[in-house]
């Protein structure tokens, strides 16, 4: 039987695996040797030291905690959840580095989008200080700090966000689909060196876009030269040539253009199938240069390569008078004929030719790179926020469930059930817009959110509500922001459907006893090695910590049943049994086996000897189970 590994997914060695299969020749016993992939790379290898390299004090260590695993779990917090049975919906607390990590096995290439906006390095609320050699353990002993300052008098002001910033978004890469895309919220502090990061990460050809999102129009009265009004959102796919980007819907300025109605009750426009602008000439596309034949009399229109004796040929032409060409080809007009009129034009003298333009056949409108919108504006996220009962000072700046649902509109699609993270949820404007969209589109978008749980100022308006962290006040808002969308949408067919609620999980060391080498009470050591389960945690904790380490959904449904007078979890209907069981013997396993599980997980010490640990085996392989493990 396979020990099952505690530890997450490993980056450093998955990228030499990546070398192995493209350059096996520089590999030697599992090693790579730079000489010979410097010899594989031949001329696009860099040997001069003057170049273009972007750097700070601390990146070598960014990196690094970009790589490093960790035996960190999340623990399921059913009273603190919503629907918890059937909801794909996860809420997590803890460190966002280390959560991130703990993801990698159960969503690396699962995540269609990811928004956050960060901490904007004002010079105030810098809670991040990361800790290489034991990150959980360093988070939990900062649950109860209050926030850390950033001052710009910090000689490495600039430094600590960055190296705050470099391996979260490192690993959030690891988690996106292939044609993913990421969308971050950022001020003048740090656009430029953010997008250096992300230059570097996933590659300039990868920049989709930046926007300018216009959040106070009025401009910040506290702005010291000019009343700053925008931030900006930076936009970056994984693989720029997979994605598949959307639009905006249709405002009033384009609809009302589509002024006619046919005989079907659908509205179009006509716009000239003249082609306008740069390259109309004749010449320009000779082949796109025909007439069109029309027979008052009988209405008889049809494209022609040549005039037509005794009827009226209509050829494009230009505002000088020379010929122009059309903006379809040939063939197309032919085969699309039912779609195109023709009438005649008093004010130029001239018959012209015209397509219908159908309004519903339009696709949405291309994302302009400035958002003026009115829903965009920090106000309107202010007021959402309010409206469930908070109060201006429970959370500084929420954003606008307008904005996200934007982004939301550009990086997903309603109905492939697409992940959403928000790694920096804040006051989870995101989770609102995620169930808004399903509402409005019929969609079954997925969130994840993350957050830090802060604790808040004693002083705090928050504190005074009755919330303990900025946790408290994300769960209480997801759970009231459901309620109003199910109300609002009552009338709606299906909306009984719609998920609103959410699994929370919470940040926490490995369930199991590990050897500390730092322990001086060796016999304490022997006693945590044999009974595994640390105290206070529950088999059910252990289950979830399976699960990531597996790389199996975290809402994947679970099942609690009992075999033989011993519990097990059925975990996505047969595909994996769990039992955490002890002094097991081979009838139990022959039940756990009749039901031919793809994957089963014992304790290692779960077995009554070590003959029916050795006979377990062979009849679960009797039964084609192959996949064994212990934890």
């Amino acid at each position: 039987m396979e020990k099952l590994d505690g530890k997450t997914f490993d980056v450093i060695n998955d990228n030499i695996e990546k070398l192995k299969e493209i350059f096996p020749e520089v590999v030697t016993e599992g090693k790579i040797d730079f000489e010979k992939l410097q010899q594989a790379l031949g001329e696009n290898v860099e040997k001069f030291k003057e170049r273009y390299d972007f750097t700070w004090h601390g990146k070598s260590k960014a990196i690094q905690l970009a790589q490093k695993q960790t035996t960190g779990t999340l623990r399921p917090y059913k009273k603190e959840s919503i629907n918890w049975g059937s909801t794909g919906n996860l809420y997590i607390e803890g460190d966002n580095l280390e959560v991130l990590r703990v993801l990698q096995n159960s969503y690396r290439n699962k995540i269609k989008m990811i928004y956050i906006d960060p901490p904007y390095n004002t010079g105030r609320d810098f809670v991040y200080k990361d800790d290489f050699y034991d990150n959980v353990k360093n988070y939990k002993e900062r649950l109860k700090e209050h926030m850390k300052s950033n001052a710009q008098t910090n000689g490495r002001f600039h430094t600590e966000w960055l190296n705050m910033i470099y391996p979260r978004l490192k690993i959030a890469k690891n988690l996106l689909t292939n044609d993913g895309v990421i969308f971050i919220s950022i001020d003048d502090n740090e656009v430029y060196n953010l997008k250096k990061i992300l230059d570097e990460i996933y590659g300039e050809q990868n920049h989709v876009a930046t926007i300018a999102n216009i959040a106070n129009p009025k401009g910040r009265s506290d702005s010291k030269f000019i009343a700053t009004g925008h931030e900006y959102i930076l936009i970056y796919a994984k693989n720029i040539n997979l994605l598949n980007f959307g639009g905006f819907e249709l405002d009033e300025k384009i609809t009302r253009r589509y002024n006619k109605i046919d005989e079907g009750g659908r509205k179009y426009r006509e716009t000239d199938l003249k082609k306008g602008g740069f390259g109309d000439k004749r010449e320009d596309r000779p082949a796109m240069f025909y007439y069109f034949i029309f027979d008052e009399k009988t209405g008889e229109f049809y494209p022609s390569r040549t005039e037509v004796e005794g009827k009226i040929s209509i050829k494009p032409i230009r505002a000088d008078g020379t010929d122009g060409r059309w903006r379809w080809g040939f063939e197309n007009a032919e085969k699309n004929i039912d779609k195109l009129l023709v009438r005649w034009m008093p004010a130029k003298k001239q018959w012209g030719v015209f397509e219908k333009d159908y309004l519903d056949k339009r696709d949405n409108a291309r994302a302009p790179s400035y958002w003026s919108f009115k829903d965009v504006n920090n106000e309107r996220g202010v007021e959402t926020f309010t409206n469930y009962g908070f109060t201006r000072e429970t959370f500084n700046n929420p954003k606008p469930v307008g904005t996200l649902k934007r982004v939301l509109q550009l990086g997903t699609e309603s109905t492939n059930g697409d992940y959403v993270l928000d790694f920096f949820s804040g006051s989870a404007s995101m989770a609102e817009a995620v169930m808004e969209k399903n509402a409005e589109d019929d969609g079954n978008r997925k969130f994840i959110m993350v957050q830090l749980p802060e604790m808040l100022d004693e002083n705090s308006d928050g504190y005074k509500e009755g919330y303990k962290t900025i946790c408290d006040i994300g769960k209480e808002r997801i759970y009231h922001a459901g309620e109003k969308i199910l109300k609002e949408n009552k009338h709606k067919n299906g909306i009984e459907q719609l998920d609103v609620g959410f699994k929370v999980f919470k940040l926490d060391e490995s369930n199991l006893h590990k050897w500390n080498s730092n322990k001086t009470e060796i016999e304490q050591n022997l006693l945590e090695l044999v009974d595994s389960l640390k105290e206070g945690r529950t088999n059910e904790d252990v289950v979830y910590e399976i699960l990531l380490k597996y790389g199996v959904d975290l809402t994947v449904p679970i099942d609690q049943k009992e075999i033989a007078g011993n519990t097990i979890f059925d975990v996505g209907m047969g595909y994996l049994i769990i039992c955490l069981e002890k002094e097991l013997e081979l009838n139990v396993i022959e039940e756990i086996a009749k039901k031919k599980p793809t994957r089963v997980v014992f304790y290692d010490e779960g077995f009554k000897d070590d003959t029916v640990r050795t006979n377990a085996q062979q009849i679960l392989k009797r039964y084609g189970v192959e996949d064994i493990r212990v934890i």
